[in-house]
């Protein structure tokens, strides 16, 4: 698992950033949560930052008049790893190993904020001007391998598909309490989470998928996630003995009142997220009757 572990910081290239676990039993869930300074977090943030500073500086010595677009991406970048690190590295990751509630608002920035940032920053291309001109043809010589199975990943119904799959699987109670109880299975959980996530804003954010396609995709999602959030919120009994084992949770909270509010989370944000992203690529579409143009990048 070390090994494994050790491996995850060259998933910055894939846009991703491991998430680590925290298991329900591993701290005194009396004392105000703190940071998580664990170094399998904070390395691989710390790896992604440099990479994208390394490189973005390099082109930004190049760009003469038109840094304008990469100072876009900086600020969208930077804008992305910090939704991580707060997430991840902030009293709100050890607070979700008490309350189910914030765990669920830690995978919500996750998913909903951190991952269509780092999309938009667009930074692989940034990344690789990190590397020396002979790393660099070594990695553009390697793109040919993947694009097939990018493409894939990227298509707008597999990726809505593998997200939503994500999100049901981890839910049912049996998984998730393995994850719970699991370091290993907790960080499969929310690097599928953070992963999933990135190929789906990859795939409503591309120029190859037709805007009115990737409007269908973000309100089938915000129905899927919806109706599990929906579940959760009119709950009457925890569905987790994880956290429903710890007893109240913070604020005086009952575990099945913890769950309902983790469940509203779900549900309300989510949805307008995914609504609200529908409706402007919507409007971009109707603004070009006849054309479904490149809607993002």
């Amino acid at each position: 698992m070390r090994r494994l572990i050790r491996l995850l910081p060259l998933a910055a290239l894939l846009r991703a950033v491991p998430a680590a676990a925290h298991a329900t039993g591993a701290r005194d869930h009396h004392a105000p949560p703190g940071w998580t300074l664990d170094p399998w977090i904070v390395g691989p943030l710390l790896l992604a930052a440099w990479l994208f500073a390394r490189g973005w500086r390099r082109l930004y010595a190049r760009s003469g008049q038109g840094s304008g677009p990469l100072r876009r991406r900086g600020l969208l970048y930077a804008a992305g790893l910090a939704v991580l690190a707060a997430a991840l590295v902030s009293p709100l990751h050890e607070a979700g190993e008490r309350s189910f509630a914030a765990h669920m608002f830690e995978h919500e920035l996750l998913m909903l904020v951190g991952a269509p940032l780092l999309v938009l920053a667009e930074p692989l291309a940034v990344m690789l001007w990190a590397f020396p001109p002979a790393g660099r043809r070594a990695l553009a010589a390697a793109v040919p391998m993947v694009a097939a199975p990018w493409r894939w990943l990227t298509g707008a119904l597999t990726a809505t598909a593998l997200q939503a799959a994500a999100l049901w699987l981890w839910h049912a109670p049996a998984l998730f309490d393995r994850a719970l109880a699991s370091e290993s299975w907790h960080v499969a959980q929310h690097l599928s989470f953070l992963v999933t996530a990135l190929l789906f804003w990859t795939a409503m954010w591309h120029r190859r998928t037709p805007a009115a396609i990737a409007a269908l995709c973000l309100v089938a999602t915000a129905i899927v996630s919806g109706a599990l959030g929906a579940l959760m919120a009119f709950a009457t009994s925890p569905w987790y003995a994880g956290y429903a084992s710890l007893g109240m949770a913070p604020f005086g909270l009952s575990p099945a009142e913890d769950q309902q509010l983790a469940g509203l989370l779900m549900w309300v944000p989510g949805g307008l997220v995914h609504a609200g992203a529908a409706l402007l690529l919507m409007r971009r579409l109707l603004a070009e009757p006849g054309k479904d143009v490149p809607h993002a990048r």
